[in-house]
């Protein structure tokens, strides 16, 4: 099963994965929950900047400040037929950032920023500590799956 990607670059950066990868990323994870389904999706990723981040997550989450990754899952209407799953909004700047600090690789960080963003997309949350068990458990699988280690370990 292969899922559409349309990829939208709306920020200058340097040292981003090629489609190849998010394609990997992306399938990879979506067979893990998808329940075998036969049906292909399509869905954006659209690289941002700082600003761009902040404004949506301030207009969606009520949090000023920019965030690593946003997802917007789409819902179909009633009585319309379209595979499409939503949108990853992923800040450059903050995932960055974010692996220096943790002292991750960088493209294993990205993998792991674009798997997190694709299970918000088919409904798995973080909010309660049972909820955020499953997710990274989920997310340690997928990504053993490629071979990075889980990322929830201390370095």
């Amino acid at each position: 099963m292969t899922h559409i990607i349309d990829l939208q670059i709306a920020c200058s950066h340097t040292e981003l994965p090629t489609e190849e990868q998010f394609q990997l990323w992306i399938d990879t994870a979506l067979a893990e929950v998808s329940n075998n389904l036969e049906q292909d999706f399509e869905l954006t990723i659209r690289l941002v900047n700082s600003e761009e981040s902040q404004q949506l997550n301030n207009q969606y989450r009520g949090k000023d400040k920019p965030t690593n990754v946003l997802s917007f899952p789409f819902e179909v209407p009633d009585g319309i037929e379209l595979n499409l799953l939503g949108d990853l909004i992923i800040c450059i700047e903050v995932m960055k950032q974010e692996a220096q600090e943790q002292n991750k690789a960088l493209f294993e960080h990205w993998a792991h920023l674009v798997i997190h963003g694709c299970l918000h997309l088919v409904g798995f949350d973080h909010i309660s500590d049972s909820e955020a068990l499953e997710m990274e458990s989920i997310e340690i699988t997928i990504l053993e799956k490629i071979g990075i280690e889980n990322p929830y370990l201390e370095q």
